[in-house]
């Protein structure tokens, strides 16, 4: 589990208060977490991906330097954000490169990595991006628990502690939210 050391929470503070240098000094403390997650998931991307896990956690740090108006209350859920930037940088990369192919040559994730199958599920990420698109409007909740465990690599203990929640109720609101996108995701096309 993550521990939250107070250099960290102090930087945070002074982080969302408008201090731009505390980002700056906040990214090497957690830089191997942010490799780590960057790591998780480039492994779930197409072989022979072009990004690579560093300039994955570089270009997220690009976009967390125009965060604002987030309230980060700690180490998991600046984690956390890290990771969604880093889902939305992949999303982005992948419409980049199908406007290239005009469709041809599609992002594939394997989402058994994450557990969302009793069997391995190869997705375009595209369609997982909409899928959770999809299932945010149903339950805004479970979108933000699987992309905190999915794409930011939480444990089912930091998820409990991130949203608040007890252990039990995060289990089994992830094994909902992986069912509802298994189904979605092996549907086909809407």
């Amino acid at each position: 589990m993550l521990v939250e050391r107070p250099d960290v929470s102090n930087l945070l503070d002074r982080w969302q208060s408008g201090d731009k240098n505390a980002l700056e000094q906040l990214v090497p403390l957690v830089y191997g977490e942010l490799r780590r997650i960057a790591g998780a998931q480039l492994r779930r991307e197409r072989p022979g991906h072009s990004l690579q896990a560093t300039a994955l956690v570089h270009e997220a740090y690009m976009k967390l330097v125009d965060v604002e108006g987030v309230t980060i209350e700690n180490r998991v859920h600046f984690l956390a954000l890290a990771g969604r930037l880093m889902r939305q940088l992949l999303v982005e990369h992948a419409r980049r490169h199908n406007a290239v192919k005009r469709g041809g040559d599609v992002t594939i994730v394997n989402i058994v990595d994450a557990g969302l199958a009793a069997k391995s599920l190869d997705v375009d990420v595209l369609a997982l991006d909409q899928a959770l698109e999809e299932l945010g409007i149903l339950d805004a909740r479970q979108r933000e628990l699987v992309e905190l465990k999915f794409f930011g690599g939480l444990t089912i203990q930091e998820l409990a502690a991130a949203l608040r929640m007890s252990t039990a109720t995060v289990e089994r609101e992830w094994a909902t939210a992986k069912a509802w996108l298994f189904h979605r995701l092996t549907a086909g096309p809407r």
